[in-house]
This record gives C-alpha cells, structure tokens and sequence, in this order.
C-alpha cells in the first residue's frame, strides 16, 4: 500500500527530530523548565503549565530527564501541528497547496528546529492554535448544533494555547477583529456560541489565575514589564522585523509578509482573509512594542502570527512549482536547516570544531549545547556532591544547566533577586543557617563578592570545570558558604 506524502513527510521529519534531540544537550532554557519544573504547580513564573507539565510527564513516564525523552512530548506536538497546517492547508487552497505548506514549516529553522524538538511553550502553544485555527474554519460557516460543536472545540483548544503561553490572547484577539470586520460573519458577535467557547477557553485556563492569584500575580507582572518602558526607539520595528526574518528564512519571510498585507484586500476567499487577521496580531504587536520596551524583544515571540501564513504560503509555493528557483530555493532550505542540526549534533558528539568557534565569538556555544555531566562526575569524585546536597548559584541561567547536570538529588538554591521560578521551588530563606556548596561559572571575580553577601563566611575551593573530550569549556568557580543569611546584605553607602 502506497503511503500518502504528507504521512511520509511527517514521519520522517520526526524520526530526524527524535536523532537531533537524542545526540545534542538541553539549551539553557530547555534545563531551566526541565529543573524548575521538577516540582509540579498550576502555574509558573514565566510562563503558563502546558509545557513543565509535558516535560514532567515525560520524565516520571520513562523515570529519566534524558534529554530525548524530555523532548518527546514537543517533537509528537509539531508531529500534529504538521497534520493541522496540513488540514487547514486543504481547506484554504487543496491538498498539493497544503503539502508544500508543511514543507516550508519544516525548512523554517523557528519552526523545523527549536518549536519542532526543543522543551519550550511554542510547542503546545503551536499546536493548539493551530488547533483553534482548524476549528474556527469549520464553525463559522456551519449552523445548528454541529456550529455549537465546533465553537466549542475552538475555545477549548484556544484555552490549551492560553493554558501554553500568554501571548495566544493576541491570536485570540484576531479572531475577535476578523468577526467585527466581516460582513457576512459579524453575526455570530450576537449569537451565544462564541461566549460558549469564550467561557470555556477561561475555564481552561483558570489554574493559572488561581495560582497567580495566590502567588501575588508574580507571572503576568513579570510578562507585563517586558512591554513596559520610556525609551524611544523608532527603527526598532525594523530590527525586530529583520531578525524575526531570520528566524523564519527570509525568503519565506518575504513572501509571507506579501500575503499578510494583501490579505486585508475583500476579494481574497474569507478562510484565507480569517488567517490573516489571525497572524497580524502578533507580528504587529511584538513589532510596536520594541519602539519603547525597556527589554530586548525576542524575535521568536512573534512566531505563531508567521506560523498562520504556511498555508496561504503553501498555495502560493504550489502554483510556483514549475519554476526551478522556487524547487532549488526550498531544496537548498531543506539543506541548509538540515546541516545545522548535523553541525550542531556532530560538534555536541565529537567536538569536531575543537576551539576554533571561541575564535570566533565571544564565549564557546558548545556549552550551551552539551550537558554539563562532566561537573556532576568531577564533583563526585571530589566528596563535594552527596546525596541531598544544596547547590547554589547566583543566576537563573547557570541555575538551570547545573541542576539539569546534578541531577534531581541535589536542591538548586537560586541566590538572586531574579531567581524565576527556583524562587518558588525553594526559597532561599527556608535554608537559612545552613552551609551551602556554591558554584560560579566564569567569569568568578563578581559571584565571590556575591556570594559575601549572602553567607557569614566564604570559603575558596580548588575550581572545576565543564569539560568536552578532556577540553574545558567552562572553569567553575567552587566556594563553600557558611552559614546563609535570611537576605543578602547589603552595604550601605
């Protein structure tokens, strides 16, 4: 039996996904959720559940935080965000339109790379817009209990985006601006379905407001501030705009913002003028917001208002294919993404680049890249890590990549007034009095005057180090503080 395209194209896209997740390290985030998440909670500082509880659920399911099994549950999501892009495709354009929109998905580095296999909210996120999109589709021209159904469904799924990452509420909000733009569709502003899917997708999403609510609304005050700001900076959006291109490729990113644009225009198909109003909130928003936030706008954030365009893209790829650029042009995509998961997953393996990328940029990716093992081994054979030790460091950031490589034995005391949610896990002050072994990855000189802040006393050990085949990659700093203080000192002036 002849197996159909897309079904051969989503496995096999995710049989690559499961071999790069199985030869390459956490990222710093990736072991950031992965070691913060350890205990399980209905809300979170950075962000909603969906994507801790996926990577717990992984890691108590197999017993082991390897990183392929702490991943699988995001490389099986973009599996089904593939089929939904897939079904959306055919309903917008046809089957061929909606297959080569899977295509560009999988060549998009932002997509194909990070939402497709790493442990970050995009992957839920994604999927269940993806999944709202779908339905909405099918509710607005439908009637009856069968439009009920599908409203239903459209707000259950877009609880589970919510339920993932704040930012669905601007995918949500374009719905909501397509139906008071339309014509023909305004009507079901005055009907009970869309409320119906309203209160349901609320319901999905009230543990985070309970938690929240009990945890003096830490999580929505901490996203909120990153929109806030007196600075003005009017070519920011351009910046923004280009290295959300990069993120995407920018010859898919060009068109896409072509289709985006005339999109708005009445005599394109409603499903795909739907989509559009879909994808502008966030592209627009992230874009504004850049002109006065006082902190750096990631350029991924925007990436499920681009996700709503691959089918609209697929159809204009389809009716392009008889021309060799555009088959050269997604071939030499698929190579590209395709060799920097091979470079990346080698270089993790066997080291192959040696020093030479530190020539090159300030500080070794590799790091990042591997799992710090080799400290845990060293610290062992030290008698520095017994069972139940507590561990301090004083960032979130290194807070997490030791703790991924110490395992889930140790406690991670995360020593700074920007602690995320190892502040919630275990707050510094619960371990006051006690002795604590504390490692500073380099640069040193600042963690040990940090580190008097926080204890009576510090003691200075011999240093370890994060190493790869026998090169250091890392030099950690190890000092021993005595006696940790309720909250750090600070010298008055």
């Amino acid at each position: 039996m002849r197996l159909s395209p897309i079904f051969g194209l989503i496995a096999g896209t995710a049989l690559i996904r499961l071999a790069f997740a199985a030869t390459t390290g956490l990222g710093v985030d990736e072991s950031y959720m992965v070691t913060a998440g350890r205990v399980l909670s209905l809300g979170y500082f950075d962000h909603p559940p969906a994507s801790w509880w996926l990577s717990w659920g992984a890691s108590h399911l197999f017993g082991t935080e390897a990183p392929v099994v702490v991943r699988l549950p995001f490389i099986l999501l973009f599996a089904l965000s593939q089929a939904l892009v897939w079904r959306i495709g055919c309903l917008v354009a046809d089957r061929q339109a909606a297959f080569w929109a899977v295509v560009a998905l999988n060549v998009s580095p932002v997509f194909g790379v990070t939402t497709g296999s790493w442990v970050l909210p995009d992957g839920p996120l994604d999927a269940a817009l993806l999944g709202a999109a779908l339905c909405l589709l099918h509710a607005i021209p439908a009637s009856g209990r069968r439009a009920l159904g599908w409203w239903a469904a459209t707000g259950l799924c877009a609880g589970l985006a919510l339920f993932s990452k704040y930012s669905a509420a601007l995918t949500i909000c374009g719905a909501f601006l397509y139906l008071l733009t339309s014509r023909s569709h305004r009507r079901w502003l005055a009907r009970p379905e869309p409320y119906v899917a309203a209160a349901l997708a609320l319901a999905v999403f009230s543990p985070v407001l309970i938690w929240n609510a009990t945890h003096g609304w830490a999580s929505f005050t901490f996203q909120a501030d990153r929109a806030v700001g007196l600075r003005f900076r009017p070519l920011m959006p351009i910046q923004t705009l280009a290295g959300e291109a990069l993120f995407v490729l920018p010859w898919l990113w060009l068109p896409m913002m072509v289709l985006l644009v005339c999109g708005f225009r009445r005599d394109v198909a409603w499903s795909q003028r739907l989509l559009v109003w879909l994808a502008a909130p966030p592209i627009v928003m992230f874009a504004l917001v850049s002109v006065w936030s006082s902190q750096r706008i990631l350029y991924h954030w925007a990436a499920p208002g681009y996700l709503m365009l691959f089918p609209m893209l697929g159809d204009a790829i389809a009716s392009r294919l008889n021309h060799t650029g555009v088959r050269r042009l997604l071939a030499g995509s698929a190579g590209l993404t395709l060799a920097a998961m091979a470079v990346i997953a080698t270089q993790i393996q066997f080291d192959w680049l040696s020093g030479s990328l530190a020539a090159i940029v300030r500080t070794d990716p590799t790091a990042e890249g591997l799992d710090w093992i080799s400290l845990r081994v060293e610290l062992r054979a030290r008698g520095l890590l017994p069972a139940g030790a507590v561990i301090g460091v004083f960032n979130w950031r290194d807070a997490g990549k030791i703790a991924y490589a110490l395992g889930s034995d140790t406690t991670m005391l995360c020593l700074s007034a920007d602690s995320r949610q190892f502040g919630f896990v275990d707050p510094p002050r619960a371990f006051a009095g006690r002795d604590v072994l504390l490692l500073v990855p380099d640069p040193a000189a600042r963690g040990i005057e940090e580190a008097t802040r926080w204890f009576q006393a510090v003691e200075v050990l011999p240093s370890s180090s994060v190493r790869l085949d026998g090169r250091v990659l890392r030099t950690v700093t190890v000092l021993r503080g005595h006696r940790l203080l309720p909250r750090p000192y600070t010298n008055p002036r």
